[in-house]
């Protein structure tokens, strides 16, 4: 049986300009498990065969992330696709059910009784400029391996 690692690791992304979007500074860090769902391919492979105290500057491209922009992911709604919801603003952030499974979507734009929206992940087509800090390392359990994540 292939054995597999838990990892414990603070992070911060930035953008291309160097502006930090999210941290894990101040908060709870990731835990996840390699080769599992919970997180990004790029930050995995980064990962991969380090250890504790290693600290890496990871540029991630959109294949190894959230994936290409996806077009067929941005269309128009009717506004009442929106009944209930009286200050549709755009920005906002919906979950869906299609059918096939449930997405989430942003508001792109209103213009009168059309709402275009976009399922895209937020990430998708960038590139990611990540500052990794693994704190720890352990095998996971077979538990954890059956799952696909860290059970805590």
């Amino acid at each position: 049986m292939q054995t597999t690692a838990v990892y414990t690791v603070h992070y911060q992304l930035k953008n291309r300009t160097g502006e930090v979007v999210d941290t894990s500074e101040g908060g709870e860090p990731l835990h996840f498990l390699l080769g599992g769902d919970g997180v990004i391919e790029g930050i995995q492979e980064a990962v991969r065969e380090r250890g504790p105290g290693d600290c890496l500057e990871v540029t991630i491209p959109p294949a190894m992330a959230y994936g290409d922009h996806n077009p067929d992911l941005v269309r128009k709604v009717p506004r009442s696709a929106f009944e209930g919801i009286e200050d549709l603003q755009v920005g906002m952030k919906f979950q869906t059910n299609t059918g096939e499974q449930a997405q989430v979507v942003r508001v792109m734009a209103i213009d009168g009784n059309l709402v275009m929206v976009d399922a895209n992940h937020p990430l998708a087509g960038l590139t990611l400029y990540f500052e990794l800090e693994i704190i720890a390392r352990r095998e996971a359990t077979e538990d954890e391996i059956e799952a696909g994540r860290p059970l805590f």
